[in-house]
């Protein structure tokens, strides 16, 4: 038997958004994706043989770690308004120091290609597949951040919910406390 605190909600939105929505995820998608495709040119890079595909997964090196370093300021931003003692504020500080680390590591096999891209050393595709294991773990952490804790996520978000360029979400509050206030 698991016993689980009864712990109070509370809704924690994201501090930094565009048009309604937390800038952090909307960024994300981008070093994850560009660098995991880092890695897969390096597979083939190292199957085939061909420098271009080494020169391919050295510029998509590039652009994932210029991607998660604009991301990764907008985590932080919605890390810090995540109150203290609770098992979110762990939870992202080890999604936030994984993904440090996935950036130094791409950084580093990155690093070690830029004289030569189209031949890279073999310790620079360990590191960028190391690099890629570790993004996997972080991405786990990040997602248990906004699945399981609900960070980021509007209160009163649901299936109807409406769109976020015509309500806010202080009027969504506002309408959920008329709602609840309605029924007393």
């Amino acid at each position: 038997m698991r016993i689980v605190r009864d712990y109070p909600e509370v809704a924690m939105e994201s501090r930094a958004k565009l048009f309604g929505h937390a800038v952090h995820p909307i960024l994300i998608v981008f070093p994850l994706g560009l660098l995991g495709t880092a890695v897969v040119f390096d597979i083939i890079y190292l199957v085939w043989g061909s420098g271009l595909m080494a020169q391919v997964a050295f510029w998509m090196m590039t652009a994932g770690i210029i991607g998660g370093l604009l991301a990764a300021p907008f985590g932080f931003i919605d890390w810090m308004a995540i109150p203290n003692g609770t098992r979110a504020k762990t939870i992202g500080a080890a999604h936030g120091i994984t993904n440090v680390v996935v950036l130094l590591m791409f950084v580093a096999s990155w690093g070690m290609r830029s004289d030569l891209p189209e031949q890279p050393e073999m310790f620079a595709s360990i590191l960028s597949f190391a690099g890629f294991v570790f993004a996997l773990v972080g991405g786990w952490l990040g997602g248990e951040l906004v699945e399981r804790l609900g960070v980021g996520v509007v209160e009163g978000a649901n299936l109807n919910a409406p769109n976020s360029l015509t309500v806010s979400a202080a009027e969504m509050r506002e309408a959920r406390y008329q709602k609840q206030t309605a029924r007393s």
